[in-house]
């Protein structure tokens, strides 16, 4: 697909960033977009290579590699060099309802598996997803699909993240009446909370919210079911109830009393607040600073955790002018390159610095990253505020040092447990050993017949790509069980 030649032609062209210098005092969206010329010369890149794994979709060695929506990547990476937008679109929607998201979110587990990674650098498969999509919203083309006709079913979607987005967008489109229950005050779930403002724009979530309910999908938010509507009401209400709430109850560490301590937070709270302040106009502000600006201005901060949260973290922390900031990761630092042990096409267990991290480079002179390193201790002031930290590092001999940290401020980016309780709990559904709602094998049909779990809420934390795919499924499955079949 793509120009025959253009691998040998033409070399990866990244969309081009803002300079760090002129975005870490705000929260807009750092990223650009390369010419139209040189987008179609990137998808002249894709090769006639016969197997494209880019759309695979498979497990190796317990990482996924290769696009699990099993996008048609060649395909469209085909009309993007050809500057057919409309068939490029047609394409994409094939099989990501979301490429807006996926584009901006994804790690990209198609370039991991690109054939011209293997001895060039891969495709730019992600931003050319994204040029599509974009391109598509701006010359009108993306436009409300409204069924010609109603099944008379009604679902029920609880939670709004990629998962609960993806089921109801497909159910929506097969006729079915659906609602989706959020219980925060906006919807997007990690996407909006989750993820700070100058990786994925908060418009971009509420553009697609604006398109799905001119479609048909009704949004309620500020409603906790389990809570404010019982799981009765929900069951008896609807024809089928899909459990998309995600798994956000956070991994507490093995340190006690830690997370009780004045000045100690987990991430995910944490960005929350700040994303709500800055949605709501009160980020930044010079002449009187938020609360989540006073936590960190002139403070030193420490993260747990090696994860993209972290690196939100890192890129947030360095916005609101913390004094210093450093990232404490258990595991060791990754290598350069890859090993005999970890050959293409399995992903790739190299080094990568993130945006957070470049810029805490750029602001304090430093990686901030510490590998192999622990949290032991703490200690408080006389008010019982947080002031500083002991850890311990182990070196690759086995050899362990300590060392003291100034610490005002503790994140805790360390994963997530599973899903609430109170969630499983309202409806008598069953609990897996991860902590999330059971399932029956091979399948999103919970232990109650017409309750379906699908997303995080189900598998545990994992990419908003794959969400979106088990979204698309288990609304397949919805479908048949409403109907008797499914042509989805």
């Amino acid at each position: 697909m793509g120009k025959p030649t253009g691998f040998l032609e033409y070399n990866r062209i990244e969309d081009p960033m803002l300079e760090i210098k002129n975005r870490i005092d705000n929260f807009e969206d750092f990223h650009g977009q390369l010419n139209v010329k040189d987008r179609e010369t990137q998808g002249a890149r894709c090769m006639d290579c016969g197997v494209p794994l880019c759309q695979s979709g498979m497990e190796l060695k317990g990482k996924i590699v290769g696009c699990p929506l099993h996008n048609v990547i060649p395909e469209w990476n085909d009309e993007v060099y050809h500057g057919h937008i409309g068939h490029a679109l047609s394409r994409v929607l094939k099989t990501n309802n979301f490429p807006e998201f996926t584009g901006r979110v994804c790690p990209a587990l198609c370039e991991k598996t690109c054939i011209c990674g293997l001895n060039d650098s891969p495709v730019t498969i992600r931003e050319n997803e994204l040029y599509v999509i974009e391109r598509a919203f701006e010359e009108g083309l993306v436009k409300p699909r409204i069924p010609a006709r109603r099944s008379g079913k009604t679902v029920a979607v609880v939670g709004s993240g990629p998962s609960g987005l993806a089921v109801a967008d497909q159910l929506n489109h097969r006729g079915h009446s659906v609602v989706v229950y959020e219980k925060e005050d906006r919807i997007g779930g990690l996407m909006m909370y989750g993820i700070p403002n100058m990786k994925l724009p908060k418009e971009i979530i509420r553009r697609r919210k604006d398109l799905m309910e001119l479609e048909g999908v009704v949004f309620k938010t500020g409603i906790n079911i389990g809570v404010d509507v019982s799981s009765e009401e929900l069951l008896s209400e609807y024809d089928a109830v899909v459990m998309c709430c995600g798994a956000k109850k956070p991994r507490a560490m093995a340190l006690e009393g830690l997370e009780n301590v004045d000045g100690v937070r987990y991430a995910v709270d944490f960005l929350t607040e700040a994303t709500k302040e800055l949605l709501n106009d009160q980020l930044p502000s010079e002449e009187k600073k938020s609360s989540i600006e006073k936590s960190v201005y002139k403070k030193d901060v420490v993260i747990v955790g090696g994860g993209d949260t972290a690196i939100d973290c890192v890129a947030t922390c360095v916005r609101l002018g913390a004094s210093s900031v450093k990232q404490l990761i258990r595991k060791p630092c990754p290598p350069l390159t890859r090993s005999e042990d970890n050959p293409w096409p399995e992903y790739p267990m190299t080094l990568e610095t993130g945006y957070g991290q470049l810029e805490a480079i750029y602001a304090y002179g430093r990686d901030p990253r510490i590998y192999q390193t622990v949290i032991k201790s703490y200690e408080t002031d006389k008010s019982g505020k947080l002031k500083s930290i002991r850890t311990e590092k182990t070196a690759s001999d086995g050899t362990k040092t300590e060392d003291k940290l100034k610490c005002d401020l503790l994140l805790l980016a360390t994963g997530f447990a599973g899903c609430e309780d109170y969630v499983i709990d309202s409806f008598s559904l069953c609990r897996s050993k991860r902590g999330n709602i059971e399932t029956a094998i091979n399948s999103y049909q919970t232990n109650i017949q017409k309750i379906f779990a699908c997303g995080d809420v189900q598998t545990g934390q994992s990419l908003v790509v794959r969400a979106i795919e088990q979204g698309r499924r288990c609304a397949r499955e919805v479908d048949k069980f409403l109907l008797g079949y499914s042509n989805m």
